[in-house]
């Protein structure tokens, strides 16, 4: 930590600490002491933000104006969005802030190397919520500098339009909700994608699914590029699966920073990203990460060049644990049948 807690590198933070790093901040140093491979990084904290928030608040309300938005009006909602981003922009960072995280960035990133700059806000990856990809990503910034600016969009994307009306349909009270920022490395992925240690279309317990593409993830998380798909027995690593599709194009870094999608030719559109030793290598790690947490997992992830398997995130599955929640009985089974009986009596003595 430094600089008044502005900054929380990932190797001093867990998931308990989402109220400072975000729900991604959490999961990743999670992760990290967990022993599985994850390109390191930091975060910029809730409390750089709650800087930077209160010298906005100082000369006009901001959180009033989202308690009070009715989410569904969209007209009200949009011309919000648009005052609130645009105050954010033109709010210059808290000199302290400014330090703090371009400091921590070349201690990271000492021969340049690029960073992904990723929004974590405290109220996404919960249980019964789910706030993925209503805040913004930028990948492949190539300099402190940017990354500052990139580090001000991801605030300003707390004021999205679909971020405020998710969070006022959820109820959540809006002086709980803070946004932290993922500063990470950048993985040049030969392919990358998402893995479920849980059916997303079935819910069944017993098997991973994984899809990828060739390149970075962005082209597969935003549905640009239909991903390879694979099934797989948890415990026997049974391939019981497989859809092979047409990947036309890929992601990739490009030289000024950001990213460019590039045509795939026809050999690499057709051939599968992943061979069948690099899909058991996730099967375990996907395995490991489910017995951390104790719980089904979606998580995304990246193969680089050399073909290590590298971990960008890990949320709880939220589809099918909400549906089981909703199944569970209304009375909690006991060990002791007969202790609702002894309870009746349980003021004689």
């Amino acid at each position: 930590m430094s600089s008044f807690n502005a900054v929380a590198w990932f190797a001093d933070v867990g998931i308990a600490d989402r109220p400072t790093v975000g729900g991604k901040g959490g999961s990743l140093g999670e992760l990290t002491s967990a022993g599985i491979a994850v390109p390191p990084g930091f975060v910029v904290t809730t409390s750089a933000f709650e800087t930077f928030l209160a010298a906005l608040e100082a000369r006009e309300p901001i959180r009033p104006l989202v308690e009070a938005l009715d989410p569904q009006d969209h007209g009200a909602a949009t011309k919000l969005s648009e005052l609130l981003r645009a105050r954010v922009m033109e709010e210059p960072m808290p000199a302290q802030v400014e330090q703090a995280i371009t400091d921590a960035m070349r201690q990271l990133c000492p021969d340049g190397e690029p960073v992904a700059v990723r929004s974590s806000a405290t109220t996404e990856d919960a249980e019964d919520a789910s706030f993925a990809g209503l805040q913004d990503t930028f990948l492949w910034v190539l300099t402190p500098k940017d990354m500052a600016h990139k580090v001000r969009e991801c605030w300003g994307s707390l004021y999205s339009v679909e971020s405020m009306t998710y969070r006022r349909k959820q109820g959540f009270p809006e002086d709980q909700v803070a946004m932290a920022v993922v500063v990470q490395q950048m993985v040049d992925a030969r392919c990358a994608g998402v893995m479920f240690t849980r059916s997303p279309t079935t819910g069944d317990k017993s098997v991973i699914t994984i899809e990828g593409a060739w390149g970075l993830g962005s082209s597969v998380v935003s549905g640009e590029v239909t991903p390879d798909k694979w099934v797989l027995g948890k415990i026997t690593g049974e391939i019981s699966q497989r859809d092979i599709s047409d990947k036309h194009a890929r992601q990739v870094p490009a030289d000024s920073g950001g990213i460019v999608e590039l045509e795939n030719d026809e050999d690499m559109r057709k051939a599968p990203c992943l061979t069948d030793d690099e899909l058991m290598g996730l099967r375990e790690v996907g395995r490991r990460i489910e017995r951390h947490y104790g719980k089904p997992q979606d998580i995304e992830w990246a193969l680089d060049k050399e073909g290590n398997i590298l971990l960008l995130q890990s949320r709880p599955e939220t589809v099918w644990s909400m549906k089981d929640a909703e199944a569970k009985p209304v009375a909690a089974p006991v060990d002791n049948p007969m202790a609702h009986v002894m309870n009746i009596f349980g003021g004689r003595k």
